[in-house]
């Protein structure tokens, strides 16, 4: 080997690395310019990851190769390299078994390697891995060509730690884009307004300031539709953290196998199309909040990991053992009744405890009496600066009969509407209108709201019938009776019999069970 084939064939390494090249590309030049100036059969790079060695680039060797993880304690070759400070050339007739020994790309017999060397990568003085040569000829390297593979070894613990510092770059990069996207979504949620007036309401703000002032996890619980993760966002703003990130991750909307993923984060190589590491939602959320939506629909296995990170704020990511700290403040949501869950035995006991700290429930829209009104206002004047409309408003029967609809969607349900209705207004107008009103008919809410929104005033209780017992036996009849007759008026819509009878519907509710109506 002459200085000057040397020099040919690590020039153009040292020009990659000014180059910009994709991590495998760039490992794939490093090998084949080694093949070149050490002719073998098979050549590869592994990086050090705690006991194991990570095959990042293989070249004459097949290709599951790079799907090996290979145990050091349980490989003596890879050992003796790793322990040596230089170049290692194994004795043809060395009794240690070869990792590759059957793994020679492109032969179909099962043929042994004979010649074998290879050497130690240090980064920052650091072990980080092995470069290895291997020929199926016993005698196809020769002692002299140490002497190379050190030269080529400073060379390609330079062009690693290139690559190292790119992706670095990269990764760094990655983040900063994801704590802009959290501040970009955050900043278009701080306009929106908790919106109404009604007790039900009023006390569930209070609950939030109360609440928000604490570092207590919270478990916001409600139907679907009702904004629990407004609820969450509010949560934040009145917190000590508020000047943190939000972090929200939707648990219903990724497979156990990603939730982990995106929960905890990952390395590279932790499982296929992990090709660069990455942080998860609570390194993301460092000294913020994160907010779990549909935390009931996470997976006993998920359950348990996450338990750990909120006990002690240690996690590792995913094909780590690595501990990171974090510091988070965890706010969960879910639409199903987990202590039922848990009862059932598809939800664990201690997560649930740990999650409802502070349980927090959030009122349906249709427990929260005229607030369907205000929230319609908002809608309202959201859609007419989104249609470029000067004026978008109710008719009065339009009124009626949002308020004696029982909006199984709630919230979301009336802001879809309030939408999907101005729309088709809009396009059945002859010309362009400067104020376009909805009317009921606009609305096309089901029968039941529009039937109830044209029941009249309650008229006056007709004189009770005769009855026997005691007086609180009658008192109970009469009270059934009249709830009875109340709700054959209102298609046993409970939102408005009750508002008739002025009670508030969940007091309705409780009484009827009182009285085994229910």
């Amino acid at each position: 080997m002459t200085a000057k084939s040397l020099l040919t064939t690590l020039l153009p390494l040292v020009s990659d690395l000014s180059r910009e090249l994709p991590e495998g590309e760039r490992y794939r030049r490093l090998l084949e310019a080694m093949r070149a100036l050490l002719p073998c059969d098979a050549a590869a790079l592994l990086r050090l990851d705690g006991e194991w060695l990570v095959p990042l680039a293989v070249d004459g060797l097949s290709t599951d190769t790079l799907g090996r993880r290979f145990k050091v304690s349980e490989h003596p070759r890879f050992a003796a390299l790793l322990s040596s400070p230089g170049p290692t050339r194994f004795a043809a007739d060395s009794e240690l078994p070869d990792p590759y020994d059957g793994l020679v790309d492109g032969l179909d017999e099962h043929l042994e390697v004979h010649d074998c060397m290879g050497c130690p990568l240090f980064i920052d003085e650091q072990p980080w891995g092995l470069l290895t040569l291997d020929a199926l000829d016993p005698e196809r390297f020769e002692p002299i060509e140490l002497d190379a593979l050190q030269a080529f070894a400073s060379l390609a613990a330079a062009t690693v730690n290139a690559a190292e510092r790119i992706e670095r770059l990269a990764n760094r990069v990655e983040d900063e884009h994801q704590r802009a996207e959290v501040y970009r979504q955050a900043s278009g949620q701080q306009d929106r307004e908790m919106i109404g007036q009604s007790k039900t309401h009023k006390r569930l703000v209070e609950e939030i300031k109360l609440v928000g002032g604490s570092d207590l996890t919270v478990l916001i619980t409600g139907e679907t539709g009702v904004g629990k993760e407004l609820v969450a966002q509010a949560i934040h703003a009145a917190s000590a953290r508020a000047n943190k990130p939000i972090i929200s991750l939707n648990c219903a909307a990724l497979p156990d196998t990603l939730v982990e993923s995106e929960l905890f984060g990952h390395v590279r190589g932790a499982f296929t199309g992990a090709t660069s590491d990455r942080r998860g939602k609570f390194e993301l959320a460092n000294g913020g909040t994160l907010f779990l939506d549909e935390v009931g629909e996470l997976s006993l296995t998920v359950q348990a990991k996450l338990l750990r990170v909120l006990q002690s704020g240690q996690l590792q990511r995913l094909g780590s053992d690595k501990e990171h700290q974090v510091d988070v403040r965890l706010i969960a949501a879910t639409n199903r009744d987990l202590a039922e869950e848990v009862r059932s035995g598809r939800y664990r006991a201690d997560f649930y405890h740990r999650l409802s700290v502070y349980p927090l429930r959030v009122p349906a829209l249709r427990d929260r009496g005229r607030d369907v009104l205000l929230l319609s206002g908002y809608f309202l004047e959201q859609n007419r600066s989104r249609m470029g409309l000067n004026s978008l408003r109710l008719s009065s029967d339009a009124q009626a009969s949002l308020l004696a609809y029982s909006w199984p969607g709630n919230v979301r349900e009336l802001e879809h509407l309030i939408g999907r209705s101005a729309l088709k207004a809009l396009g059945n107008a002859r010309e362009r209108p400067k104020i376009l009103s909805l009317s009921a008919a606009d609305l096309d809410l089901p029968h039941e709201a529009l039937e109830a929104s044209a029941v009249p005033a309650p008229a006056i209780p007709a004189p009770a019938p005769e009855v026997s017992g005691d007086l609180r036996q009658a008192t109970e009849q009469y009270q059934r009776q009249l709830i009875s007759a109340c709700l054959e008026r209102h298609q046993h819509n409970w939102a408005s019999a009750a508002r008739e009878l002025g009670l508030d519907r969940a007091n309705l509710g409780r009484m009827a069970k009182r009285l085994g109506m229910k």
